[in-house]
């Protein structure tokens, strides 16, 4: 039988020059994505924080982990919209087991 819903968690990471409203808007928008398609579980700022090596010669950015259910597609959509967004530097998607 085919997975109806699945949990999982994705930690991205924000250039801290968008600014204080931009970083905002940004988590904002992601929050609303996952809550039109998904349950929204826990969302952690975590602030900026020192990078482990520059990422377009910056050498920190502002993360942020958001834990959410959904169906099996939706992350890869997510993961496609974060990429192309002006601001998110990078991100990762995994699979929570449990």
């Amino acid at each position: 039988m085919a997975k109806i819903t699945g949990k999982y968690e994705v930690l991205y990471i924000i250039d801290p020059a968008q600014g204080e409203e931009g970083i905002a808007a940004l988590v904002e928008k992601f929050k609303a994505m996952v809550e039109a398609e998904g349950t929204l579980t826990n969302i952690d700022e975590w602030g900026k924080r020192r990078l482990a090596y520059p990422i377009n010669d910056l050498p920190e950015g502002y993360y942020v982990l958001m834990n959410f259910e959904s169906n099996p597609a939706f992350p890869a959509e997510m993961e496609r919209v974060m990429k192309i967004t002006e601001g998110v530097m990078r991100c990762l998607t995994t699979v929570v087991e449990g």
